[in-house]
């Protein structure tokens, strides 16, 4: 079985996640590491995928300024979302010329590693919406999917949304879908998550599904993998 390296990396900023999953792109395509997940919080951020319609942001730039709110552009697939605290974000670092070369069959994996975790861990029935990726419990997304492929590597991936602060989904319209909601495990079960249990648990499911044995790699080792 395939090996995944995952690093626990806490609350990092957008910016600097995304320098590090470019960084690990391209030693992935060279071959020079192996598979591997980044599993982390964001400051509270907005960030504007490739299909970004500017009406999806609903209020102004001072306005998400005074909430100590910042505005990224992503090259990520989607429309808009929102990071924030309590929220579990993963960012794969695959090669899928090793899982099956096929873009919807990823996405479809992804979906499917949260609706057994919710089902598994938490009895709690989600599933998909065939117009739009994501994992969905009635119409609320829990799990918001966002994902780049460069020559069949993947970048940026999935937001699992735990003790997230809903109220500041109120500020856009997420990935541009209007008349649907979003939810969080704090709100389906009513009392909040401590996040480094729920991160074992999404190890756990997405190796299942993916069909990989995780190892845990720490900081450090990941940072000597970037020079």
């Amino acid at each position: 079985m395939r090996r995944l390296l995952v690093s626990f990396l806490g609350c990092i900023e957008y910016s600097k996640a995304l320098d590090l999953q470019l960084r690990l792109l391209r030693l992935r395509r060279q071959g020079q590491i192996e598979d591997t997940l980044l599993l982390l919080e964001h400051p509270p951020v907005i960030t504007m995928g490739i299909n970004y319609h500017q009406t999806n942001i609903l209020v102004s730039e001072i306005f998400l300024k005074e909430k100590g709110i910042s505005v990224f552009p992503s090259n990520r697939g989607g429309d808009v979302t929102y990071h924030g605290p309590g929220q579990i974000v993963g960012y794969p670092i695959l090669d899928l010329n090793q899982h099956g070369k096929d873009t919807h069959l990823y996405v479809r994996k992804i979906e499917e590693t949260f609706i057994r975790l919710l089902s598994k861990e938490y009895s709690i029935k989600a599933g998909r919406d065939p117009q739009h990726p994501g994992v969905w419990v009635g119409d609320e997304k829990i799990t918001a999917i966002g994902c780049a492929i460069k020559q069949w590597i993947t970048m940026h991936g999935f937001a699992f949304n735990i003790n997230t602060d809903l109220d500041h989904f109120r500020w856009i319209t997420p990935c541009g879908i209007a008349g649907k909601g979003v939810t969080s495990l704090q709100k389906l079960t009513g009392h909040s998550f401590d996040l480094s249990i729920v991160n074992q648990q999404v190890v756990k499911h997405f190796a299942d599904v993916f069909a990989v044995e995780p190892a845990i790699m720490d900081k450090l080792t990941l940072t000597r993998m970037e020079e």
